[in-house]
């Protein structure tokens, strides 16, 4: 290991775990909305989520 100097220190960024974060909440969010808006706006059909998970209404 090296010691950093004060120059290297301010060019160290650490937001890539916010970033990531807000956009796995907005994609998730997405996903809820659009499942959401078939369960309602639809009169009869099927969804099917990842892990197996499977909603059918009529």
């Amino acid at each position: 290991m090296e010691k950093m100097n004060d120059e290297e220190l301010l060019q160290i960024k650490g937001n890539e775990a916010i970033t990531l974060t807000t956009l796995m909440a907005y994609l998730s969010i997405g996903l809820v909305s659009v499942i959401c808006y078939r369960f309602f706006k639809s009169s009869a059909g099927k969804a099917t989520l990842p892990g197996g998970f499977q909603f059918t209404w009529s």
